[in-house]
């Protein structure tokens, strides 16, 4: 299992980028998938997590109305769309999958626990300055 994730890069605040996470080994309609993201000096966090099978989707609260997930099955691809991006959104950005279907909790592990997810692909970094 391979996840390969691409289109960081420089943008101006309110800005917009699509990261991209290519999948290889498995098919991503089925099963749930997510990005995370690590600030310089911070934690990383959960962004958001996608459901397989066309389930529902979820945000963390500070990209909630900005930050949209995607999924194209015939590419084995997944998508973020990050719109009205903000200096504080700038991170290493973590595409990672997990074996689970929905991204409810699995045994009581909420979506925003980073033990939960089986792979994680290389980061794209994302910088959002003026």
């Amino acid at each position: 299992v391979q996840l390969q994730a691409s289109g960081g890069g420089l943008v101006q605040p309110g800005g917009s980028l699509r990261l991209s996470c290519v999948a290889s080994g498995f098919s991503v309609n089925h099963y749930v998938m997510g990005w995370w993201r690590q600030a310089p000096g911070k934690e990383r966090e959960a962004v958001s997590c996608s459901s397989g099978s066309g389930g529902n989707s979820y945000y963390e609260d500070s990209v909630k109305g900005r930050f949209t997930v995607s999924r194209d099955n015939d590419k084995n691809t997944v998508y973020l769309e990050m719109n009205n991006l903000k200096p504080e959104d700038t991170a290493v950005y973590y595409c990672v999958s997990d074996s689970a279907r929905e991204c409810e909790k699995v045994y009581g592990i909420s979506w925003k626990t980073a033990a939960r997810y089986d792979f994680w692909g290389r980061g794209t970094q994302v910088t959002v300055s003026s």
